[in-house]
């Protein structure tokens, strides 16, 4: 706070914040645009690691739970109280709180101002995969949640026409629905070639979690072997232990993959330039079909004018239109196929480079993201 007085606005996520993850990455341009049309704010948001546990910056409060809690349920609804006890002293002053999940909601819901909730995902959806052995009655509660905060929210924003579904399905009438694409900034042409980057290679960027496909294009990349100029290169926010399956996969399969693990994001577009093209492998799984969240791996290959080969989900497809290649989801001799086709046409690979960043430029850069968002809060501001 400033002068002893409450914020306008509070922006809430249940992630660490900053990281190198994509997450981060939109945390950063949305909460930008709330706290620029209010003055400041209250940022909200998880700590860990050497990251401070209160910080004041140009007018925004940015506070992080630092609580040890192992239980990923237990952990959220602790998550959901701490932000309730801090948007507390604010409840005089509060208009607007964006929040990206429902224990942010649920903590907003406590005052008066009007809910924003930007569905990137649903942890009903989302909650097997880090948590296999979760009985279906704990995620129809979690579903129930989402439905009551969702049904509540002055303004519900998606990235995709696939997660909008999914939230008309849950109670989101159209008439508060807004589709907010991600987005990406153009990479300068000039931008240097990243150290130990090899001569000719496919690129990687993202996660490494089941649903992202990486085990698919490691046994993909197996079947290009006689192109012996050719590398792959693997750029991830996680650490190096996170991805142990993975390179013991690739020493199985015998190819040599250079990895780069918890890669700061403002190294990505280096890596994405000098790539013969990007792969977005996703799998065929409901996290990807049911809640699909607008791949920002992609957004930003084509900002930096790089050829996208994709498995063929409707949530890919929306981005890329006619500009990348697509290949049936988990097959990795369709995809090794793919690559080694596109690779064949120097020419094809290019122009879809070029063309993809020309639909960046011309309608989804961040700010354009931002723009999209601003015109929300006028919108809710203004009932």
């Amino acid at each position: 706070m400033t002068n002893g007085e409450g914020h306008r606005a509070a922006y809430v996520a249940f992630d660490r914040f900053p990281s190198a993850k994509g997450s981060a990455v939109h945390i950063r341009h949305m909460a930008a645009e709330l706290f620029e049309r209010h003055g400041g704010g209250l940022l909200c948001v998880l700590g860990g690691g050497d990251l401070p546990a209160y910080q004041y910056e140009n007018g925004v409060e940015i506070v992080r739970f630092t609580e040890v809690v192992p239980n990923l349920l237990d952990r959220a609804q602790a998550f959901s109280a701490w932000v309730a006890d801090r948007l507390e002293p604010h409840r005089d002053t509060l208009e607007i709180c964006h929040v990206r999940d429902p224990w942010g909601a649920l903590a907003a819901l406590t005052t008066d101002a009007r809910l924003v909730y930007e569905a990137n995902g649903l942890p009903s959806v989302e909650l097997p995969y880090a948590w296999p052995m979760a009985a279906p009655s704990t995620l129809a509660k979690i579903r129930e949640i989402e439905e009551h905060c969702l049904r509540r929210a002055a303004a519900v924003v998606v990235p995709s026409y696939v997660i909008e579904k999914a939230v008309i399905e849950r109670g989101v009438t159209p008439d508060r629905l807004h589709l907010i694409p991600n987005g990406a900034d153009p990479v300068a042409a000039d931008v240097p070639r990243p150290p130990g980057a090899p001569g000719r290679y496919v690129l990687y960027v993202g996660a490494l979690q089941p649903w992202q496909g990486v085990d698919v294009l490691l046994r993909a990349f197996a079947r290009l072997a006689d192109l012996t100029d050719l590398s792959l290169v693997v750029c991830s926010s996680v650490a190096r232990a996170r991805a142990r399956p993975l390179i013991r996969l690739a020493e199985r399969l015998e190819i040599a993959v250079t990895w780069r693990f918890q890669l700061p994001h403002e190294e990505v577009a280096g890596w994405l330039a000098h790539a013969e093209l990007s792969v977005a492998p996703l799998t065929a799984t409901a996290r990807n079909l049911e809640q699909g969240c607008s791949p920002i791996k992609v957004w930003e290959s084509m900002a930096a004018g790089t050829a996208v080969v994709a498995s063929d989900l409707p949530v890919i497809r929306e981005v890329l239109g006619d500009l990348g290649r697509f290949v049936p989801p988990d097959r990795p001799a369709e995809l090794a196929r793919a690559i080694r086709v596109l690779l064949e046409y120097p020419d094809l690979c290019r122009d879809l480079g070029e063309r993809s960043r020309r639909r960046i430029i011309d309608g989804f850069t961040w700010q354009h993201a931002r723009t999209r968002l601003g015109q929300v809060y006028d919108l809710v501001g203004g009932h």
